[in-house]
């Protein structure tokens, strides 16, 4: 029987391993993620979910000067790495990183021009729940691209990676089963992302799998 990973939330002990493995992914999957975005929406207020580290809202920051982000994690030591990557970078006053949770979004209504995920949708537990917050939050008009299971992951050296750690965090790892990141990842396939998204009330969005990454986009 298989034992699948699922993880909504990257555990304390393991936030510095994996801003280690992301950092690898800023060149190769990051910054063209943000060219992408950013050629579709290049001004206006943005929420991230799921952000991590910061990365991807950072290098949306260095692409355009008109638009402003807030990115929420689960994880309170990602979210202070955001904050800190967010000040080094110089874009404090546009990048806002806080703790939340994307089933339960502490924000008005129609107030995002876009949200953004990018490998969060099958680790969580009631993923129905984030896609009708998602459409609660989005402005007339916004849009959501969710990119699950993002490619990000394939775009890391692993050998380097694992060199990269230190005892504390290989330790860690091996405890959690990860250190080699041989477990399946479960994810879903179109037609049940299609299932979620008729259960809310989404009624004009895209789905396109391209090898193993699924680019899902949802229009208000």
């Amino acid at each position: 029987m298989k034992q699948w990973i699922k993880i909504e939330r990257i555990p304390g002990v393991l936030a510095t391993a994996y801003e280690k493995a992301t950092r690898m992914a800023i060149e190769s999957y990051y910054r063209p993620m943000a060219d992408e975005i950013v050629a579709s929406k290049a001004e206006g207020t943005i929420l991230d979910l799921g952000t991590g580290p910061g990365y991807l809202p950072i290098e949306m920051a260095r692409r355009s000067p008109s638009i402003r982000i807030i990115g929420i994690d689960l994880s309170p030591k990602l979210i202070h790495m955001a904050r800190v990557n967010a000040a080094q970078a110089g874009f404090s006053d546009r990048l806002m990183f806080q703790v939340g949770n994307a089933a339960r979004l502490q924000f008005d209504e129609n107030v995002f021009d876009m949200v953004m995920s990018t490998g969060m949708l099958h680790s969580l537990k009631d993923p129905v729940t984030a896609v009708t917050e998602i459409y609660r939050v989005l402005k007339k008009g916004g849009e959501a691209w969710i990119y699950d299971p993002a490619k990000v992951a394939s775009q890391i050296d692993r050998k380097k990676w694992r060199a990269s750690l230190n005892a504390r965090e290989r330790f860690f790892l091996w405890g959690f089963g990860l250190f080699g990141l041989h477990k399946p990842i479960k994810t879903y396939e179109p037609d049940q992302i299609r299932a979620m998204i008729e259960t809310t009330q989404f009624t004009n969005y895209d789905i396109d799998k391209v090898k193993d990454e699924i680019k899902i986009k949802l229009w208000k």
